[in-house]
């Protein structure tokens, strides 16, 4: 078993390397922005806390991260539609559904602490937020029309029922790169997730998050655009 952090590895740092270690922080009243350069040990016993429970529960927000990536390592071009679609929705769609809301808080946060004296968070603030509404747009039209009609067509695979499944292929790609566009931008007015000197611990977790979206997206798009898409193409 893989672990980035002991008892004595300071707050700040947790929050870093450990996918949504905050929730679970905030949940504590933990703070891991201004008081975060502190031993974990020492703000769980703050609080009154059980500290084998509470770095049990951070090792499985870590290994559960760390099982999500192995699962972007399989061969997905020899499984099923279905198999893919959930996979899909499991892997790229619940991760959106629950970071997309998170990282918006944080984002935020930051351009409303720090947006004075760094005004490319004001960009960052509404490329962002163009961004989620795209994503959660797209997200809304893949799982009520698009998916239930590639599972149709593979129920029954005749043409008629192709025909409807990629009757929206082409629109569904240029909101990908509608999606590839923002998070383009997002990365030049961030100078590649450069952070300023004396970034604070919510700023550093902000940009990391940032950067892990991307990396998700660039997957859950190569899913479509390169796996499913050509395939229903091809058929027939």
């Amino acid at each position: 078993m893989e672990t980035v952090f002991n008892r004595d590895t300071k707050v700040r740092d947790i929050v870093i390397r450990v996918p949504r270690s905050d929730e679970l922080f905030k949940q504590h009243k933990i703070d891991f922005c201004c008081g975060g350069n502190r031993p974990i040990h020492e703000a769980i016993t703050e609080k009154g806390l059980d500290e084998s429970v509470i770095l049990s529960q951070l090792q499985s927000l870590f290994d559960d991260a760390s099982n999500m990536k192995s699962l972007d390592d399989q061969d997905w071009a020899t499984e099923s539609y279905s198999t893919l679609i959930d996979h899909i929705l499991h892997r790229h769609h619940g991760y959106l559904v629950e970071e997309l809301p998170d990282l918006s808080f944080y984002v935020t946060k930051i351009f409303r602490v720090h947006g004075t004296s760094h005004p490319e968070l004001a960009d960052l603030h509404r490329l962002f937020h163009d961004l989620k509404t795209e994503l959660e747009q797209h997200m809304i039209k893949e799982e009520q029309v698009v998916f239930p009609a590639i599972r149709q067509y593979e129920a029954n695979p005749v043409q008629e029922e192709r025909n409807l499944a990629t009757n929206r292929i082409h629109e569904l790609e240029s909101e990908h790169e509608e999606a590839g566009s923002l998070l383009k931008k997002i990365r030049e007015v961030t100078s590649d997730f450069t952070l300023p000197y004396g970034a604070c611990t919510t700023y550093r977790m902000t940009y990391k998050r940032l950067e892990e979206l991307e990396s998700d997206m660039f997957q859950h798009v190569h899913l479509e655009n390169n796996i499913m898409f050509p395939r229903l193409t091809e058929e027939g």
